[in-house]
């Protein structure tokens, strides 16, 4: 097995694909819009993705958060809300914003338990600050550590209840970013004694199954590397100072705010510390690059993902997904 999850090019795994998945054996897989039309298809493909690997507990990851950032989406699946609707409800009810995150995470959890998906990248833990990109104020579980915390546990539970492990993201903190890391690489200015604010969900929530870097410069840690390639920033931060001991992905490393080609980036995250690579574009190219440069995945990493698999594997998805939106709408009519 090699540490890298993969994208797909489309609804159906197509004979290439097939062809260089079986012969490289990547340790997961990531579904875009691109990949879903119906349950029926969506199940199939993730039922021929564990049967190619032949592994019951594959990680099979989706970026279901609610709001703009949702690849299963009506009229086939419920919508579901973003980070903000939460944090409003939470100011005026704090009990209550936390039951309608938990809520809503197990009903997302149950929708892609269904058709055989076992990751969201979900929940973001990044502390959102005034001029904080767009990119993730609107998905932000607010502006107070504390309560992002609070809110980022019962999103982890909910997922965990309804048969799904949680990732949290993004590590060490994306809130101070000014400007789209799909696009640009951030670099943050603030103190170390500022950036507490900033570690302080992540630390809270260090036993999380799953966690995710950012693609930031942290002038105050590492001036020449953005954390996904730092091996300061994941070793000094991360692991020692956030105390995280789970499975250490990257975001996507083609995201334009890291530079080199695909082998370059994935090689080097992986030699700074991250214990899995991820592609999500399913370019074969792309994909065929990282192949090369990446040995088998070490030890510790593969004891991180098969631990972080682990703890759903005596959840029985099972729940009431009408009621469990039923509630999460009528806690939110209270903000």
């Amino acid at each position: 097995m090699i540490p890298v999850i993969y994208g797909l090019s489309g609804l159906t795994i197509t004979a290439d694909e097939r062809v260089f998945f079986s012969a490289v054996d990547p340790a997961g897989y990531i579904l875009f819009k691109r990949n879903i039309e119906t349950r029926a298809q969506v199940r199939a493909l993730t039922d021929a993705l564990r049967s190619l690997a032949g592994r019951d507990d594959l990680p099979i990851l989706i970026d279901q958060e609610g709001g703009r950032v949702a690849r299963m989406q009506p009229p086939e699946w419920p919508a579901f809300p973003a980070g903000p609707a939460f944090d409003a409800l939470y100011e005026t009810a704090p009990i209550s914003g936390i039951e309608a995150a938990r809520a809503n995470a197990e009903a997302i959890a149950l929708t892609l338990a269904e058709v055989g998906i076992t990751v969201d990248c979900l929940p973001l833990l990044d502390v959102a600050q005034p001029d904080t990109t767009e990119a993730i104020s609107i998905r932000a579980l607010g502006s107070e550590p504390l309560r992002v915390a609070a809110m980022g546990r019962a999103i982890i539970d909910g997922l965990q209840r309804g048969g799904v492990v949680g990732v949290v993201k993004h590590m060490p903190g994306h809130g101070r970013a000014l400007v789209d890391t799909h696009y640009h690489l951030p670099t943050v200015t603030a103190s170390d004694e500022e950036l507490e604010i900033d570690l302080a969900p992540f630390k809270a929530l260090a036993g999380a199954p799953m966690g995710m870097t950012s693609h930031i410069v942290f002038q105050a840690w590492d001036p020449e590397r953005p954390a996904t390639l730092s091996p300061i920033v994941i070793e000094e931060i991360i692991r020692k100072r956030i105390g995280f001991d789970g499975l250490l992905m990257t975001d996507d490393i083609d995201m334009k705010a890291l530079s080199g080609t695909a082998g370059d980036k994935a090689a080097g995250a992986i030699a700074a510390g991250c214990d899995i690579v991820l592609d999500c574009w399913g370019r074969m190219h792309e994909m065929e690059d990282i192949a090369g440069r990446l040995s088998d995945i070490s030890d510790v990493s593969r004891a991180r993902l098969d631990r972080a698999m682990a703890t759903i594997a005596d959840v029985r998805a099972d729940g009431d997904l009408a009621a469990l939106i039923a509630k999460r709408d009528a806690l939110l009519a209270v903000a």
